[in-house]
């Protein structure tokens, strides 16, 4: 029978939860869990520490058959999924941590009737606050803020111990952690008990409720505070808050943000594993998408039927040189062009009837166009552009108006002279070249002849056959 694996992943502890046979979102009983966790040791990251549970849990329970992992915000979600990454792991899912708690609460039937619900998150690296709309599953708003903390509250009572006289001051960081260890755990026996003796190689913690409220109640009372302005800026009602997290055991929490902000305050039974409890219900298999196939080519190159096979090996029409085969590619190199590497690769044959077919065919308007630009150049080369340019303007003289502006380069041909700059500030008239009045000796036009008015004749060279070689006609 398959089971269903919860994870959820605190700055200090990873906890993984497993829920009994029969015990679903339908059906739920709190006590019908499985629950491990497991201590994150500096410098170990705990998602680190995560994804190599999940591995672990996987390979000696067969049959777990879906993974769920509760992320805090999207910094947290992306370095799960490359520690799961670097574990090889695939089939799972992440799930915020707000989405988690407010399923185990519904399931529970601890928030029955609360629409608007406050999430209340006090962990030992931060608190979290969010809106949460509790039929939508949709989060409101939300903040976080490191002040106030579960090792923050630790650290109270270790100063305390201190400077009591009871303890002597550790003199290494390890000694440190380890006082902050013992107590963390005064202070979670002080949510059953009155007063907690605990022995340590300094001496010995003794804490009595009374005092534990006394150096908590500040920050407890700040952390309030900001969950109502949480509720503010958000611009939605709050029919209830949902405590959860480690320091959520502590009687004071319940009491204090009761009064400040005037609902009711809900403590689920063992809020420190509420968030992994949630995501083990919400856990569902993983489906592998099968990967579709690579579409063909929109537009395929015709070619003579011999080349069918090297066209579907290589990429001809549409397909990436990256995926042509050696014998397409390695001719011209990456940068080459797909016609280039196709002609290197096909027989001589087959090259040779492509390179055919790319040859432009030259018809009788290709020959006129190229005539008519060979008279233009030859008349403009024989000096006579001036004058037949001159013939269209006007008979009338040309005013110059000098300009200060530099003179502008041209790209005519060498035979057309330049007009030198105008450097007078007085103006000047320009006067037109004499007009060639003589008249060219008379010329019997022969069959490569023209003749155009104002200019002498002018004959076309005979242009060889093999300049421009036409098809051989198709033979019947």
């Amino acid at each position: 029978m398959s089971s269903v694996l919860g994870v959820s992943v605190g700055a200090s502890t990873v906890r993984l939860v497993r829920p009994h046979a029969g015990n679903s979102a339908a059906n739920i009983d709190p006590d019908a869990f499985d629950v491990q966790s497991i201590r994150v040791s500096p410098p170990q990251r705990a998602e680190e520490l995560a994804a190599e549970a999940v591995g672990v849990a996987l390979a000696t329970t067969p049959e777990i058959g879906a993974t769920a992992i509760a992320y805090r915000n999207e910094q947290q979600a992306h370095a799960l999924r490359a520690a799961m990454a670097r574990q090889q792991l695939t089939d799972y899912e992440l799930i915020p941590e707000t989405v988690a708690a407010v399923e185990y609460a519904q399931a529970t039937g601890d928030i029955r009737g609360i629409s608007s619900l406050v999430v209340y998150d006090l962990g030992s690296s931060g608190l979290t606050v969010s809106v949460v709309d509790a039929q939508t599953r949709e989060v409101r708003h939300t903040e976080r803020t490191s002040d106030i903390s579960g090792d923050y509250l630790d650290s109270l009572i270790r100063e305390q111990q201190i400077a009591s006289g009871r303890i002597a001051h550790p003199q290494d960081e390890a000694g440190l952690a380890a006082l902050d260890v013992l107590c963390r755990e005064a202070k979670e026996q002080l949510s059953s008990n009155t007063a907690v003796a605990l022995p340590s190689r300094q001496g010995l913690v003794l804490l009595t409720q009374e005092n534990l409220e006394s150096l908590i109640m500040l920050a407890i009372e700040s952390s309030a505070r900001m969950a109502r302005d949480v509720i503010v800026r958000s611009d939605r009602p709050a029919h209830g808050v949902l405590a959860i997290g480690g320091s959520a055991r502590i009687p004071l929490l319940g009491k204090v943000l009761e009064r400040w902000m005037g609902v009711q305050v809900i403590v689920p039974e063992s809020p420190e594993t509420v968030v992994a409890r949630g995501a083990a219900l919400l856990a569902r298999p993983v489906q592998v998408r099968p990967v579709a196939p690579r579409p063909a080519p929109a537009r395929p190159v015709s070619v003579p039927a011999d080349a069918t096979a090297q066209q579907q090996n290589g990429r001809v029409g549409g397909f990436d040189d990256e995926m042509s085969p050696a014998w397409l590619s390695s001719t011209s190199g990456k940068r080459a062009s797909k016609r280039d590497k196709l002609d290197a690769s096909m027989p001589d044959w087959l090259a040779a009837a492509t390179r055919n077919d790319r040859r432009p065919e030259v018809n009788g308007a290709v020959l006129t166009v190229s005539a008519l630009v060979v008279v233009a150049a030859i008349g403009l080369g024989l000096g006579y552009g001036p004058q037949v340019l001159e013939r269209d303007r006007s008979d009338d003289d040309l005013t110059s108006v000098p300009t200060t502006t530099p003179p502008r380069t041209t790209t005519l041909e060498p035979q057309i002279a330049v007009a030198p700059e105008t450097t007078e500030v007085e103006e000047s008239i320009v006067v037109a070249p004499p007009r060639d009045t003589s008249t060219p000796p008379p010329t019997t036009p022969g069959p490569n002849t023209f003749v155009v008015p104002g200019l002498p004749p002018i004959v076309i060279p005979t242009i060889p056959p093999e300049a421009f070689p036409f098809p051989a006609p198709p033979q019947r």
